[in-house]
């Protein structure tokens, strides 16, 4: 009678637990999420912002009980192993191999950009472990040959530049727009944007001249000569594609040479409005084009916090303002987003699993971000940036525009500069 319950008992827990899914007997006390970021260097900017943001993210789950996963049938914690790497590759190499080999985490979060990305890659690819990867955009990374990355909260880097390279192809020729400079740090994100649009332009067959086109090093803090070379070129558009300290660096340069392009275009103005302004005021910005982001685009979300919402949660856990909210923030909330709608759908902590679980959200979850989106590649898709600009409204104060495509459209282009 004892062995016939006994069997009787195996077959209802077999019956309720069924393969391949686990028993809640059997979840982890917590999942182990493993990320880096950098406190200091040049990439801090980029990297500190989504930081927070996972560490509100996972505070929140966290005070709920946790994140639900699918497989278990209940909520589990979330263990957050992170480490710094000081914006150092050899130093990131180092940490993610050790988040894998050692510590031993469920899910690999890489640090932000494609820099201290483009470590992560071939380690994750060489384990075999899924690189959750927030905003590391080189098209290097993605390849049929790599299953084990997918890119969660921008669009990859031959994606980005196409608003500005069809503004310029397309509406350019008609405001004058006839010879065009490109400046450009040689790197897998800002070297594949410049490549991306000098590919768009030249395709397009539109009557402009590229009069000035040149690469320099990521670490470049004196832009002084540079400007003076593309005005000498004459250019009726300037192209900058740079980090933030680019910006920065080049933004300042060029409000002290006193120099004026007719029409100028950053990347970092759009994604870290805040960090920009302070470091170049707001008379250095007026009239600049950038993307539009998530940043200023309000979407309507199906699931998480709005913008409203994520801002204001936002100020109060981070009242200090040391780190500067902005699309980073943005990215790296949306990255837990992504990653908890596929613990909801996932059957283990398979690393396969995980890989399935993720890209079953593509074309179906919309947040704060907007639409979710993935190649087979893992490349994102959705999640696009229009053109914009900024401009001064009737307070002084900037106001970001956007310009192109036509259906996005908040306002129309200024040029040439006043």
């Amino acid at each position: 009678m004892n062995h016939a319950l006994v069997a009787l008992g195996a077959l209802a827990s077999a019956a309720l637990c069924p393969v391949p899914v686990a028993c809640a007997a059997d979840a982890p006390s917590e999942i182990r999420i493993g990320h880096l970021y950098a406190s200091a260097g040049r990439f801090a900017s980029i990297s500190m912002p989504v930081h927070y943001a996972l560490k509100l993210w996972i505070d929140q789950k966290n005070a709920d009980g946790g994140v639900f996963v699918k497989g278990f049938g209940k909520k589990i914690p979330i263990k957050l192993v992170d480490y710094d790497d000081q914006s150092n590759t050899s130093t990131a190499a180092t940490l993610y191999n050790q988040l894998i080999t050692q510590d031993k985490v469920d899910i690999l979060i890489a640090d932000s950009g494609s820099v201290l990305t483009s470590v992560a890659v071939p380690i994750a690819r060489d384990h075999k472990v899924m690189l959750v990867d927030p905003t590391g955009t080189g098209a290097a990374f993605f390849s049929p040959d790599n299953p084990w990355i997918a890119l969660m909260a921008d669009p990859v880097s031959t994606v980005w530049p196409k608003p500005v390279a069809d503004w310029v192809s397309q509406e350019g020729p008609r405001l004058g727009i006839k010879k065009l400079a490109i400046l450009y740090s040689t790197n897998e994100f800002t070297g594949t944007q410049a490549n991306a649009a000098r590919k768009f332009i030249k395709e397009s067959g539109a009557p402009i001249e590229i009069v000035f086109d040149q690469g320099v090093p990521t670490e470049t803090s004196n832009y002084t000569v540079l400007i003076n070379n593309i005005r000498a070129a004459n250019p009726d558009m300037v192209l900058h594609f740079g980090y933030a300290p680019n910006d920065i660096a080049f933004l300042r340069n060029l409000a002290d040479s006193g120099v004026k392009f007719k029409g100028l275009f950053c990347i970092y103005p759009g994604l870290e409005t805040d960090l920009i302004e302070k470091n170049v005021g707001e008379k250095g910005l007026q009239y600049v084009m950038t993307y539009v982001t998530s940043n200023d685009l309000a979407y309507k979300v199906d699931f998480g916090m709005d913008l409203p919402r994520f801002r204001d949660a936002w100020s109060k856990k981070y009242p200090d303002g040391k780190v500067e909210f902005g699309f980073n923030s943005i990215a790296g909330y949306t990255t837990g987003l992504v990653l908890e709608k596929a613990l909801g759908d996932m059957a283990s902590l398979d690393q396969g699993e995980l890989r399935r679980a993720i890209f079953a959200q593509s074309g179906k979850l919309k947040t704060l971000d907007g639409t979710f989106g993935l190649d087979e590649t893992g490349g994102q898709i959705g999640e696009l940036t229009p053109l914009g600009q900024f401009t001064p409204d009737e307070h002084g104060h900037l106001k970001l525009n956007a310009i192109y495509p036509q259906d996005t459209a908040t306002g129309k282009p200024v040029y040439p500069r006043p």
